[in-house]
């Protein structure tokens, strides 16, 4: 089955330094942005009055500058603080939901931190080893030899 395209449909979609896939729907396409999952996807569609079922290409321009409004300033759309994915932040103490490219960037300052004050996450991070405490004996070698050698 073929979808039928209206006249003014976008392919790709630019959000956020971000393509999103017009054929995909809205709210699975917006978990493509770094930073944005499906829950908040689904509350800055909410909040922005958007119907969750359309495709991203059917979005009209005014609909897509509010949804990056309500994205960009959650708080101020009430969005508790507990979703938000940069909660009491280590510079500032703000609230804050990090989008796009800040997110690398922010995650790069995190462990440069991290590696200057000599945490141990911040040296595991270093060595490029499991930071949350997994078992390394046998996994995640990374291309290492596995088993045991004969004799």
């Amino acid at each position: 089955m073929s979808m039928v395209f209206p006249e003014n449909f976008q392919h790709i979609l630019r959000v956020l330094n971000t393509n999103l896939a017009g054929e995909q729907n809205i709210r699975y396409a917006m978990t493509s942005i770094k930073g944005v999952g499906r829950r908040y996807a689904d509350i800055c569609l909410k909040k922005a009055e958007v119907n969750q079922k359309k495709r991203a290409g059917e979005l009209t321009d005014e609909e897509v500058t509010r949804v990056i409004n309500i994205m960009q300033n959650p708080l101020q759309y009430k969005i508790p603080k507990w979703f938000l994915n940069r909660q009491k932040d280590i510079k500032n103490g703000t609230y804050s939901q990090i989008l796009a490219n800040d997110m690398t960037t922010k995650m790069r300052e995190d462990f440069e931190r991290m590696k200057k004050m000599r945490l141990h996450r911040g040296i595991r991070h270093y060595w490029g080893v499991r930071v949350r405490g997994q078992h390394t004996k046998t996994t995640g070698r990374g291309g290492k030899t596995v088993g045991v050698a004969k004799k």
